[in-house]
């Protein structure tokens, strides 16, 4: 479609929402900022990928949404539709001793969603449903979970992929009997199982992530996996030096040697150790990995919904950072400054834009290195 015809079309349809309110600058929500006609073409001509993006933080609305998916209304799915993103990857993290049990319930809930409201979203779990998603109008999930204490024998990778799952981060922060999480003491690597469940979720298409493991365990599973391996929301140790989730250079040219794709994080206390935390220290990250291996291997994992952490109810917010170790540094925001979460890739694409890259690598930042990577990993 040609450029302007396009900005004619984005600028009156109601899916965009945006009002011109000077040469080049749409207004896409009310009280909210103004986006360069270049931002606003650029998502709506890319497949925007968020590569950890719950749906809902809040335990009780995800309980409340995922218990009986009629709970979601027409009104519920309107800031999805609008946000910009296409394909959501939604994954959690589960654990300990009922962690079979949490993760059967968690995917067969989200399946039940997505069968009960099909006229709004669908399962991408292939690569011909990822290239399809943007021209469905639908928004695309990807179910994934944040650690892989499920599997407790190989057989069991075949089982969640049969129930959709198409991600699976090896470990969360814990320790496991398949390798180290990122908070642990020490990091031993991974283990006999862990080599034997990376070498099954190969096998199957099932895309490995790192993003919670520890450095070891991290380095381990690029040497392991025949396949790409995801990092899928985590930031530079370089430019963060005492966090434990964020990655050292060695792991970040592993990743890139591999083949696979880093997604940044917004989480506060992830992109920067020092206040006032906003957009440009978490741009740092972009520019850091796309100079270390290459812009074709970064993307977006922005590790926030749609609200953000500091609009959680405070019972929740405080339970939620009483979950973790002190090493983890949390601060009185989670949330970055002057960051617009229900529209983050409008203000991604124009800070971007802001540090020059051109519009073929900001399309590759805002979801097509993740698409082509996930393409890789799925084929089998």
């Amino acid at each position: 479609m040609h450029r302007r015809k396009f900005l004619k079309s984005a600028a009156s349809s109601a899916a965009v929402g945006a009002a011109m309110i000077n040469r080049g600058r749409y207004l896409l929500f009310a009280g909210g900022p103004a986006y360069s006609a270049r931002a606003v073409e650029l998502v709506r001509r890319s497949t925007v990928m968020d590569m950890l993006a719950p749906l809902w933080i809040s335990p009780s609305k995800t309980q409340k949404m995922l218990g009986n998916a009629d709970n979601f209304k027409a009104e519920d799915f309107g800031p999805y539709k609008d946000s910009g993103i296409n394909v959501f990857h939604i994954a959690i993290g589960t654990g300990g001793p009922d962690a079979y049990l949490e993760t059967l319930q968690f995917l067969s809930g989200y399946n039940s969603f997505l069968a009960r409201h099909d006229a709004w979203f669908e399962r991408v779990d292939t690569p011909a449903r990822l290239d399809a998603i943007k021209a469905s109008g639908k928004v695309g999930l990807i179910l994934g979970i944040q650690n892989s204490e499920h599997f407790r024998k190989a057989d069991d990778v075949d089982y969640f992929y049969g129930l959709g799952q198409r991600v699976s981060q090896l470990t969360y922060n814990a320790r496991t009997l398949i390798g180290n999480g990122s908070t642990e003491r020490r990091d031993d690597g991974l283990s006999d199982f862990g080599v034997s469940i990376v070498e099954r979720m190969n096998k199957l298409g099932m895309a490995v992530d790192v993003s919670h493991c520890g450095d070891k365990t991290t380095l381990d599973a690029f040497e392991v996996s025949k396949k790409p391996v995801l990092i899928t929301h985590s930031n530079c140790r370089t430019l963060n030096p005492n966090h434990p989730r964020c990655k050292t250079d060695e792991a970040i040219k592993a990743m890139g040697a591999k083949g696979g794709v880093m997604g940044i994080t917004e989480v506060r206390m992830f992109v920067s150790p020092r206040e006032p935390t906003g957009v440009d220290a978490m741009l740092d990250h972009y520019d850091y990995v796309a100079k270390l291996v290459g812009v074709e291997h970064v993307g977006v994992g922005s590790d926030i919904d749609l609200l953000g952490y500091d609009a959680m109810p405070p019972d929740e917010y405080k339970q939620l950072k009483a979950g973790y170790k002190s090493t983890y540094g949390f601060r009185d925001k989670i949330d970055l400054d002057g960051y617009t979460f229900a529209k983050r890739p409008f203000d991604l694409a124009e800070a971007l834009i802001r540090r020059n890259y051109s519009d073929a690598n900001i399309e590759a930042i805002l979801g097509g290195n993740f698409r082509r990577v996930l393409k890789e990993i799925w084929t089998v």
